[in-house]
């Protein structure tokens, strides 16, 4: 989605907010050539290496998608387990969004990284382009979080309560509460449009996000407030969810009497450990963001940035940076943990675990048995 690396400075003088040097550190910015103009300023142009970093990361994300949704279109088409294929059509649903979060805000950020980036005068404005590509960065941010704590909380049900999951959970409610996520994931990304927050360009000037480190307002802190409590809100239900779907299937696993039938629960635990992926990439690449900018906007608020802000701003773009991955890896949790490649890593490990029993075994009977009997010759 947003692609961001370094400054190269000049003799041309730049403003603060362009880079900043300070113990041998460079403020994170887009890789830019810079060209004089007149009246002592710079015009930024990006070099080629930093458009082909950009392309490529969109790549890897639009095939990593493309492939995730082939598979689980395929598997959506050959499932009669109602439960399975109400995972799948979350989990569907959940990589077609990551899928057009990944395209539309990664055109746009590579828009204005092309034209080289908004000026620093500018930053406070907020354009058209400006006010679309930060709700769609809130919009596309929010809605992987609500899926999977939904994800997580439909597995808890029918793990913990298989026959009242049975009678609750149907396809057109899952596409009801597929809906709701949606609908309130865009309520979130457009209420500066009601003038409740603000979007303004970020530093470099190649992405915008929430108002959080100048001029902050009421309003702006309780709009990250709002975004950052609910995405943790979110990752914090998942993760009690996927822990007591886990202990549940643990503690069956182990009471289960031999011979008995399991197929069942090998799809539950197939679920669960993808649901358990998909957590732990989102804690990963959303929760810097989500806590970087509450930090922020608080002590901007408060006044305590300050000579800290290059630091922050720092803190915002490794946020970011992490954020955009998460579209990436999101496909290959469910390519990469599945039951058939789960069962052929089971499979190589219990082989290599029994050549090394073998060659254990082997090595008992000729060699100890061997010393025993030289004992005895030599009594």
């Amino acid at each position: 989605m947003l692609a961001l690396s370094h400054y190269n400075s000049s003799a041309s003088p730049l403003p603060p907010h362009f880079y900043n040097v300070s113990a041998g550190k460079v403020e994170a910015g887009v890789a830019v050539e810079e060209l004089p103009q007149p009246g002592n300023l710079t015009l930024v142009q990006p070099t080629t290496t930093g458009v082909i970093v950009v392309i490529l990361s969109m790549t890897l994300g639009i095939i990593s998608n493309i492939v995730a949704l082939f598979i689980l279109a395929s598997a959506y088409s050959r499932q009669r387990r109602r439960t399975k294929a109400t995972f799948l059509l979350f989990a569907t649903s959940l990589v077609v969004t990551d899928f057009i979060g990944h395209v539309i805000p990664g055109g746009l950020v590579l828009r204005l990284y092309l034209s080289g980036g908004v000026h620093p005068e500018d930053f406070s404005s907020s354009d058209r382009m400006c006010q679309f590509l930060g709700g769609s960065m809130v919009f596309f941010g929010l809605c992987p979080l609500f899926m999977g704590c939904a994800m997580a909380a439909e597995r808890c049900l029918g793990v913990t309560k298989p026959l009242l999951h049975s009678s609750l959970v149907t396809k057109t409610r899952t596409k009801i509460c597929l809906s709701v996520i949606w609908l309130s994931a865009l309520c979130v990304a457009m209420l500066p449009c009601f003038q409740l927050g603000s979007y303004t360009y970020q530093d470099p000037g190649t992405w915008c996000f929430i108002n959080v480190l100048s001029d902050t307002k009421e309003v702006d802190v309780a709009f990250v407030v709002l975004f950052s409590g609910l995405g943790l809100t979110s990752l914090a239900v998942a993760l009690v969810c996927n822990t007591i779907s886990g202990l549940t299937l643990v503690l069956a696993r182990l009471r289960r009497q031999p011979g008995s039938h399991h197929s069942a629960k090998s799809h539950d635990i197939e679920m669960v450990v993808q649901l358990v992926g998909i957590m732990v990439t989102s804690c990963i690449c959303w929760s810097p963001l989500l806590i970087f900018g509450l930090m922020s906007v608080i002590r901007s608020y408060m006044g305590f940035v300050g000579e800290d802000l290059p630091h922050y701003k720092t803190l915002m773009v490794m946020g970011v940076r992490l954020a955009t991955w998460n579209q990436i890896l999101d496909p290959w949790v469910y390519i990469l943990l599945r039951r058939t490649v789960l069962r052929k890593i089971y499979l190589i490990v219990k082989c290599q675990a029994g050549l090394r029993g073998n060659m254990l075994g082997r090595w008992e009977p000729t060699s100890f048995p061997s010393s025993e009997k030289n004992d005895v010759n030599q009594v």
